[in-house]
């Protein structure tokens, strides 16, 4: 890296997800649609050789040696909303190791990233900061000149950080997608929510993907979800639905709470995204009941 990157990462919310059989794998087929949120992490990327200022104080920093053989180490600043686990498994950091074991030739880094995306949110935070690490990487490289870079494709970085985890590959290039398999095969489609207002309400409530598909019960939807999202978002509510909504409701029926407070407020449609635990409703005017999930983390945008 010859120079600093700032960058900002968005999340996604899923528009429905049907579990719709398990696989030999262990792992469980389903369809889902991918949709582009607002909502910023902001990555900033320097050389080691460079100084860094962080933006607030940090909560925690770590070093990681490049190899055995190598003193030398990336630096992760974390800043912004907490995160859990061990910080030396971030994502960010695994994406670049990544790029090292592809041949990649990349600097000790120091990196900070400022958390905004709430984590365990099922908006895909962790992954769009991984997604974004490999992408500024890789074009930082690709304009210096360096020869060996400038011919990575977006296609084939979405095959690389397909690595990292299913949903990683959304986030090289945000937009509308249909997404199949685990969750990997994509099919971009034409869907615009441009003009409405979206509400994210995420309550401090924790729910694992082990729980998550230990409460489902794979089947084939009753509704197509491609065909329901080409309909008005008005007859949405009743034929696109999230399949982890019934058990993880039941288990924690306060994201149920909310879900009916969306609708009571106004909202056309409203769902839990992917595995929880945030709760979104589109609405046609802005939302106005900030206040009554005063607890619990909000964002409120207009697509």
């Amino acid at each position: 890296m010859n120079k600093s990157n700032s960058v900002k990462t968005g999340c996604k919310i899923n528009l429905g997800l049907n579990i719709t059989e398990r696989r030999p794998d262990g792992y469980h087929n389903l369809q889902t649609i991918f949709y582009p949120v607002p909502l910023y992490d902001e990555l900033t990327i320097k050389s080691l050789s460079r100084s860094l200022r962080g933006k607030g104080e940090p909560q925690q920093i770590t070093s990681l040696p490049l190899s055995e053989e190598c003193e030398e180490a990336d630096v992760l600043t974390l800043s912004g909303n907490p995160l859990e686990g061990d910080v030396r498994n971030n994502l960010v950091l695994r994406a670049v190791r990544l790029l090292r074991q592809e041949g990649f030739s990349v600097p000790p880094l120091h990196i900070d990233l400022r958390k905004v995306i709430p984590s365990g949110a099922g908006l895909g935070g962790g992954s769009s900061d991984a997604a974004c690490m490999v992408r500024t990487i890789l074009e930082e490289q690709a304009s210096s000149g360096n020869g060996q870079d400038d011919s990575v494709s977006l296609e084939q970085m979405e095959k690389l950080v397909a690595r990292l985890g299913a949903d990683c590959p959304f986030f090289i290039n945000p937009r509308p997608l249909y997404a199949e398999g685990i969750g990997d095969v994509f099919t971009p489609i034409t869907l615009n929510l441009s003009g409405w207002y979206l509400m994210l309400v995420k309550p401090e409530v924790f729910v694992s993907t082990r729980e998550a598909y230990a409460g489902v019960h794979p089947h084939a939807p009753a509704f197509s979800l491609l065909e329901t999202a080409a309909l008005p978002v008005e007859q949405w509510e009743g034929r696109m639905v999230n399949d982890f909504e019934e058990s993880i409701f039941r288990n924690h029926p306060l994201l149920a709470e909310i879900k009916a407070e969306l609708y009571r407020q106004g909202a056309v449609y409203a769902a839990m995204s992917g595995s929880g635990s945030t709760v979104f409703g589109l609405f046609r005017k802005r939302p106005e009941c900030e206040q009554l999930f005063a607890d619990h983390f909000t964002f409120v945008c207009q697509l």
